[in-house]
């Protein structure tokens, strides 16, 4: 069975007198362990793709199985337990806590699972930031840590609760080429070596060349999934020129 089973998944936002719809017809399948790259222009629904596939949002019509489970029936509650059951984020601004510690900001996700003394708590949050490289930085501050010691600190606050799929909206936005190669490194090494599903949105090429697939979305649509990197990128350009052609068209127009 996959892991992942989206079919005809539409999201409408509802914003009063407009409807956005911001998915449309979504059919996909990911297998457990796969790493898969969403990539597209701003507004293609990516985001939207990868809230979906969170269980952060729930689809307006469709079908999503998570693990054989329905997601689109769940309720609220139903799919909180299942994000802190089986999914682990990472976001492009890090969202740690300041006041905190670096151990404090990886127990977070514990607290709010059943049965984990605040020991087990202490000792599975220290191993999550040892399996990052940060096992000399349990005590330190967020102010303390460059940004990709904070990004793996948010890498280990994914992990603390063994997931078995790895999200990451744009993780390396706020890093530089350097820190990003180190930073996605750490994400192929989780999946190789872990066997972690990873579906990672970004607009860095160099990213979405490390996963083993490419997504492709334009206007709600997947338009290409492919494992091959130059034929998803060439049809990312030719929907891209396209567009640049209608703006002119349309900028010609009301001149």
């Amino acid at each position: 069975m996959s892991l992942i089973v989206l079919k005809d998944v539409r999201k409408v936002y509802d914003l009063g007198e407009v409807q956005v719809v911001a998915l449309q017809n979504a059919t996909l399948t990911i297998e457990k362990g796969e790493y898969v790259a969403l990539i597209g222009p701003s507004g293609s629904g990516k985001s939207t793709l990868m809230n979906t596939l969170g269980c952060l949002d729930r689809p307006t019509s469709g079908s999503y199985l998570l693990d054989g489970k329905e997601v689109v029936t769940m309720t609220k509650d139903q799919r909180a337990a299942i994000r802190n059951q089986h999914l682990g984020f990472v976001f492009q601004n890090f969202n740690l806590l300041s006041r905190t510690t670096a151990l404090e900001n990886v127990e977070l996700p514990l607290l709010y699972a059943k049965g984990v003394s605040p020991r087990q708590r202490r000792e599975r949050a220290t191993e999550a930031l040892k399996s990052v490289g940060l096992g000399d930085r349990l005590h330190h501050h967020p102010s303390q840590l460059s940004g990709g010691q904070q990004q793996r600190v948010a890498i280990a606050r994914a992990l603390v609760n063994n997931p078995s799929i790895l999200m990451g909206d744009e993780p390396t936005g706020n890093l530089d080429s350097k820190t990003s190669r180190d930073v996605i490194r750490l994400f192929r090494e989780l999946n190789t070596e872990k066997h972690l599903t990873v579906i990672i949105v970004t607009h860095d090429q160099n990213v979405a060349r490390n996963a083993d697939r490419v997504v492709v979305m334009h206007d709600g649509v997947i338009a290409a999934d492919s494992h091959d990197f130059e034929v998803a990128m060439q049809t990312l350009q030719s929907l891209e020129s396209v567009a640049l052609v209608e703006t002119d068209d349309c900028t010609a127009g009301t001149s």
